[in-house]
């Protein structure tokens, strides 16, 4: 894949996970924890990280928590979004690069869900300049492990249909 073909498919992964972004926003999540959440732009940034590596995956995860606060007006919500995303990624590039041989996606995804969370409360605990806010990391916790085994799953299937349409070893 050419320089022009990588960026147009990570433009596209850009949109995609905007897209997911903005879906999620209208999925209730009751019962759980506010602010809880799938994680599903974290398909698409793991997946990038998976074909491109770090940098891809950054810069996704980055221009999508971008594009989000153009698109919905969120200020607080980007912050807290962007230092999630921010975190996740180094996370799950730091796994899958040093550890793929002992974690699978799955396991992956979950380290990025359990990262995330924490850069959203330690962003909350910024905002609102109260450490207390941190008791509320083991409920986000127990939910991470969900959503992360989802976006696992999730990413698995989207990397096999890669493999099997023979391009991913042309992007590398």
């Amino acid at each position: 894949m050419n320089r022009p073909e990588k960026y147009i498919f990570l433009a596209l992964l850009t949109s995609g996970a905007l897209i997911l972004s903005l879906i999620e926003s209208m999925i209730p999540f009751p019962f759980v924890a506010p602010g809880a959440k799938l994680g599903l732009p974290n398909m698409i940034t793991l997946t990038v990280i998976v074909i491109f590596g770090f940098k891809s995956g950054m810069t996704v995860a980055i221009l999508r928590t971008i594009l989000y606060l153009l698109v919905a007006g969120n200020v607080a919500g980007f912050l807290y979004s962007f230092s999630g995303a921010v975190l996740s990624t180094i996370i799950m590039a730091i796994t899958y690069k040093y550890f793929n041989n002992y974690f699978s996606l799955i396991g992956i995804s979950l380290f990025g869900a359990l990262a995330h969370n924490t850069g959203q409360v330690m962003t909350a605990s910024l905002m609102v300049q109260n450490v207390r806010i941190f008791s509320y990391l083991p409920i986000i916790y127990l939910v991470s492990l969900f959503t992360g085994c989802f976006v696992g799953y999730a990413t698995i299937f989207i990397v096999q249909n890669l493999k099997k349409q023979s391009q991913i070893m042309k992007w590398s």
